[in-house]
């Protein structure tokens, strides 16, 4: 028999596809050794099997997205997570993450977790200018389960990974989610070269899969040329073709339409700062030297 499924989770050879019928373990057709092409978590295939319990990854639709760290397939959203106090929210490090999210055509989304702790309301702030750049934003509470029915919504009938550095909250919203109790201090670990985990799972919940990525917060924007990167801030790339010079970097130019925005507030200055930081960084990269270094 012939079932279309997901691979959920792959170790040693050995692939986990969530089908109409159950969990089936799968092996990889030879044919795909061959031409070097390993089934990766999130891909979408075609499972031949006799007994609904064991078979082989007979087809793999095509990928429309792929991540080498962790790899995984067919990404439907990022879900950053964010605190809004302890650890305070780092703007640079969310537009980086962003960025490469569009980069591979996956769809960005933000999480500010801890609004039980934000007294002076600062959550509305950050949400209005992520919400200006184009971006969906998600607040809630873990801690007292704010919010989590809206979050939920967005996840219906998707992969989304999870991403967020260590204390945010990230973990305990995870496990709320899939009502799986799931260990906390992954991104502390893998910053510090002790991360042990060999395999990446997709978890099913009710609306969709989840997964964590512990190491995604390391990736970098290395192999985008600087002249590319205004492509990657929505907000930016809506005034591009209105500025005075062709190819304008938005940075030095005069009768820029970018930061004419920016001085009427249609652009957020963390924003602006973020993109010139990383535009100056990406600008002393000679070509040769780019290549697949979020695969490193």
């Amino acid at each position: 028999m012939i079932l279309k499924g997901t691979i959920v989770k792959g170790i040693g050879g050995f692939y986990y596809v969530d089908t109409d019928e159950g969990i089936i373990e799968c092996r990889a057709r030879g044919k795909f050794r061959k031409s070097e092409i390993l089934p990766t978590v999130g891909d979408k295939v075609l499972v031949e099997t006799n007994d609904m319990k064991q078979g082989s990854v007979k087809e793999i639709e095509k990928r429309r997205n792929t991540l080498v760290r962790p790899a995984v397939s067919n990404i439907d959203t990022l879900m950053i997570v964010a605190a809004i106090t302890n650890p305070a929210p780092d703007t640079s490090l969310i537009d980086k993450m962003l960025v490469i999210a569009e980069q591979k055509g996956i769809k960005g989304a933000l999480c500010i977790n801890k609004v039980d702790l934000d007294p002076e309301g600062e959550a509305d702030n950050l949400k209005k200018c992520y919400e200006n750049a184009g971006y969906k934003v998600f607040v809630t509470s873990a801690e007292r389960g704010e919010g989590l029915k809206e979050l939920k919504r967005e996840l219906s009938g998707k992969i989304t990974a999870f991403a967020g550095l260590s204390g945010v909250g990230k973990s305990s919203i995870l496990t709320i989610i899939t009502g799986r109790e799931l260990e906390t201090g992954d991104t502390s670990r893998i910053e510090r070269g002790k991360h042990t985990t060999r395999h990446v799972e997709l978890i099913k919940t009710d609306e969709g899969y989840v997964f964590d990525t512990p190491g995604f917060s390391q990736l970098e924007v290395e192999d985008i040329r600087a002249g590319e990167l205004k492509e990657y801030f929505p907000e930016i790339l809506k005034h591009d073709a209105l500025c005075r010079f062709r190819g304008c970097s938005h940075i030095s130019e005069p009768d820029c339409a970018v930061k004419k925005a920016l001085n009427e507030g249609g652009i957020a200055q963390s924003r602006y700062d973020s993109y010139v930081k990383m535009y100056e960084k990406l600008k002393l990269i000679k070509d040769w030297e780019r290549g697949n270094t979020n695969g490193r």
